[in-house]
């Protein structure tokens, strides 16, 4: 594998890594440390903190994909088990569910107040 493919396969693990965290852990402020190590990872140049050996590059990229797999799977179970209502509460699954089904008929749930 050349440096010029090496570097566009990274380039996509990194971009697939950022996508996936973002999706399923969240942009808000208090988890913004996920990315930031992400980033941090990628760009490391110096040759104390990433060696120029190609097989520890293929092992970190490996790690990468594996993460982002990882977190898609996790997401995609708990998906699996609200659907089967597995011992999980579904009252806030429910009302998504119910607020798409109205909105694609041109209607709004009404607000629902808590006493």
């Amino acid at each position: 594998m050349g440096s010029s493919e090496r570097l566009r396969s990274s380039l996509m693990v990194y971009r697939n890594l950022l996508k996936e965290v973002e999706k399923h852990i969240g942009k808000e402020e208090h988890k913004v440390h996920f990315t930031d190590f992400i980033r941090e990872e990628f760009r490391k140049k110096s040759n104390l903190e990433c060696p120029k050996d190609p097989s520890f590059i293929q092992r970190r990229i490996n790690l990468a994909q594996n993460y982002a797999y990882l977190l898609n799977s996790v997401h995609h179970h708990k998906d699996l088990l609200f659907s089967y209502n597995i011992a999980v509460d579904r009252s806030d699954e429910m009302t998504k569910v119910l607020g798409k089904s109205a909105a694609s008929v041109g209607l709004r749930l009404p607000d629902v107040y808590q006493s």
